[in-house]
Parts: structure tokens; sequence; C-alpha cells
């Protein structure tokens, strides 16, 4: 069964239309089954994007693509400079 992706955006109204069917006593199995997807992927988004709204989603999600963008930036800059040492190394 393939993964489909969620975007931030109807991440957050998923997470609000489950507020909605779980305030109606619906219980947490049932509300996910109804809309489409399980009860870990609920707390985890709940733990991720609880409390946010559309436009915070989004630029939590822009924040952690730089973040990531960064760290594989200074991850190479570090192994350049390994390199650089010991080479430098090498030489006298």
């Amino acid at each position: 069964m393939g993964r489909k992706r969620y975007t931030p955006e109807q991440i957050v109204h998923l997470l609000r239309e489950a507020e909605v069917l779980l305030s109606q006593g619906r219980t947490v199995p049932k509300m996910c089954r109804e809309l489409g997807f399980s009860e870990q992927t609920y707390y985890r988004w709940r733990r991720t994007y609880g409390g946010l709204d559309v436009n915070h989603a989004r630029r939590l999600k822009e924040l952690e693509r730089e973040n990531a963008r960064l760290k594989r930036l200074a991850g190479e800059q570090a192994l350049d400079i390994a390199i650089l040492k010991e080479a430098s190394r090498g030489n006298s």
C-alpha cells in the first residue's frame, strides 16, 4: 500500500476535523479510520502541528528544510577541512 504525503496545510485541516469528531464523542481509533490515517500518525501530527494554524505550519516546514540544508553544508565544510588537514600533514 502506497504512502500518502500530506502538506502541512492538509495536516492542520485534518487535525481540526479530528478535534470536531472527538468532541462529538468518537474514539481516536474510529476517528482515525474515518479520516484515513493511523493512530500513530495522528499522535505524531498532534505533537508536531498541534495548536498551529496553516501559516505557522507552512513556516515550520520551511524552517525544517532550511535547517537540513544548513546541516548538510556544515557537514560538507567539516569534511573539506578534515581533508585539507590530512593533506597538509602529509606534505611535511
